[in-house]
Order: C-alpha cells, then structure tokens, then sequence
C-alpha cells in the first residue's frame, strides 16, 4: 500500500510571552518518487526556561534529533527505529546539559520533545513511532473520532491517574503546567515510545501545550477537517488559541495520509 502525506504547520509566540521558546521541524525525503514518505520526521519541542532561553533548547533538541536520525535508512524496522529514536532523545538530552554546563547562563533551560517517524510495517503498508517527553501533544483523527495518543508527563495527570484530581480540575489547577518528565533536565530521559498504524484518511496533530491549555479535545475535534488544506488549517488552530487569549507559544504540526 502507497501513501502520500499533506502536511501543514505553524507557530506563534501567542499574546502573553515576550518570545516564542517553541520549535519544530518537518523532514520528507527529497526523492519525489518516494511516494510513501517512508522515513518522513515531524517534530514538535517546547522549550522552558524563560531568561535561561528555552528556545536555545527546543532548538537544539530538534536539531540532535535530526542528526542522530538522519543516517537512518528510510526502510529501517519500526523496532530499530525505535531504539533509535530513544538513542536519540537521550543525545538531544546530553546536548542540552552540555551547552548549559558551557553557559551558565543557560543553566536550567530544557525542553518537551514530540517526535513522528514514519515507518514500513511489515506488510510493507506504513505506520508510525513516536517518541515522546513532556506535555506536547500527538493526537490523531480517524473516522471522525479524536484520539491523544501520547501522555502528559506532568504533575497534574499523575493525580488524575491516582484519582485525586478530575480531568476539569487538573486544566485549571495552578499547577498544570509542572512537567515531572522533561529533556535536559535530568542526566537521563526516557521517552514514551509508541506505535501504530496509519490508515488512508488519518489526520495526525502535533502541538505545544499553547494550542491545548487554550482549547479542549472537543473544540480541537471540532475545528480539525479531515479534508481541508493543512496549512490554512494549522493557521486557524493557532488563530483560534490566540482568540482564547494566546496564554503561552502555540505550535502546531499537521499530517494526513492520502
């Protein structure tokens, strides 16, 4: 099975902060006959540290990823791509302390880390592995139905889980944006990593925390089309956080399989 992917993508520092600490990267083979995008990178970091530049390590935590993924194969097997995908998050991780032990300035600057790859499945039809850390976002639109694939490494979704807070307390709770897993933080980072298969018609969202402290999963639902164009489509999710007040850096990555 043959797909091609649309993509889409924007960024904005919103209305509140002085700057835009986001990043991300969009990567697809050069080759147009590589109809299948086999190999093709979407990325999506959120960077934290205020004065200690969190854009310095969004930046360089996509960029690492990247490098240590480019020598990739585009055919390589979703298990070997896997571990190199978590290879990679724990050297975007290294670079990030390193640069900071370099620039005390820099001391305390970290980063979330959001990666799709996409992979050949052993029928040889596509699929996905993602490689996640913080409260960036991956969701996917299937048949009309709204799917967040990844999970929040933060403090309020822990008491969610332990049941201490509900899912409307937690959006709202002082705290919601404490991130209890994070890259260049700690001297290790272990990703979430997920997969799955891609089927015609998917729509893939990923996001910084901007676009979904702004909007919930039910308006996410609503403004995402599975057939309209993706980059007027990544500007009116944007558009629509900002409308909500733009609080944080809104980034938005889109792609759909055709």
């Amino acid at each position: 099975m043959t797909f091609t992917f649309d993509v889409g993508s924007c960024t904005d520092r919103g209305r509140k902060r002085p700057v835009n600490e986001d990043s991300y990267a969009l990567w697809l083979p050069s080759e147009p006959a590589e109809q299948a995008r086999v190999g093709a990178l979407f990325i999506v970091a959120d960077g934290m540290g205020g004065h200690a530049r969190g854009e310095i390590a969004s930046r360089l935590a996509i960029e690492t990823l990247a490098e240590e993924l480019a020598s990739l194969p585009p055919a390589t097997p979703g298990p070997d791509v896997e571990a190199a995908l978590r290879r990679a998050v724990q050297a975007a991780n290294r670079a990030i302390l390193e640069r900071a032990a370099r620039e005390p300035d820099k001391a305390g600057m970290g980063t979330t880390l959001t990666a799709l790859r996409i992979v050949e499945q052993d029928d040889g039809a596509p699929g996905y592995r993602i490689a996640h850390v913080g409260d960036s976002r991956a969701y996917r639109l299937r048949a009309g139905t709204l799917e967040l694939l990844t999970r929040d490494h933060t403090w309020v979704q822990l008491e969610v889980e332990r049941g201490t807070l509900t899912p409307e307390l937690a959006r709202v709770h002082p705290f919601a944006s404490v991130l209890v897993r994070a890259v260049g933080i700690e001297p290790e980072a272990e990703p979430d990593l997920l997969r799955g298969r891609i089927e015609p018609g998917d729509l893939y969202l990923l996001c910084s925390d901007g676009l979904t402290t702004a909007l919930e999963d039910r308006e996410l639902k609503d403004l995402l089309d599975a057939t309209a164009p993706l980059q007027p489509l990544a500007r009116r999710l944007v558009d629509a956080a900002n409308e909500r007040g733009g609080p944080d850096n809104i980034t938005v990555v889109l792609l759909r399989a055709a």
